[in-house]
């Protein structure tokens, strides 16, 4: 069974799984993940979400507020090898932009890479569209940015 959980940033399944997304990230963009890592980090005040899989922590995402105080990022997603295809991460997605827009938020942007062909396929099936990259993102050849309306 699957169960989500919504957590702070300092949960310590959370770090344990963006430990383990970080890893994969090194493996996927071995000469520019250095670049990516400064802009990866996640502040405490994130709102987090814990997916477990038969009581056991198998994926997770956050979002942070944008400068806008009505648009959300969504970063640090991620689902374990082993439960992948099972919708996991499509969950993940959807219990984040319920919770922003519980919040008022009214879009949510996010970033992902020309290496994770997965995640973006998946983030076009929920909705999102490509937008020109922003903030760090901007001129990044491996950078893909999507948005999507909330409300």
């Amino acid at each position: 069974m699957i169960q989500l959980l919504r957590v702070s940033a300092e949960h310590a399944d959370f770090r344990a799984l963006i430990k383990l997304l970080d890893k994969d990230l090194w493996n996927r963009y071995p000469d520019t993940q250095q670049f990516f890592d400064a802009h990866n980090q996640v502040k405490l005040e994130a709102n987090a979400v814990v997916a477990y899989l038969d009581d056991r922590p198998v994926g997770c995402g956050c979002y942070r507020e944008m400068s806008d105080e009505y648009t959300v990022e969504i970063k640090r997603m991620f689902v374990k090898e082993e439960a992948r295809g099972r919708g996991i991460a499509k969950r993940i997605v959807k219990e984040l932009e319920q919770w922003a827009a519980e919040e008022g938020k009214r879009e949510a942007l996010l970033e992902t890479g020309t290496g994770q062909p997965e995640a973006i396929s998946l983030y076009k099936k929920l909705g999102y569209v490509r937008v020109a990259n922003y903030g760090p993102y901007i001129g990044s050849e491996e950078s893909v940015c999507m948005g999507k309306k909330l409300v």
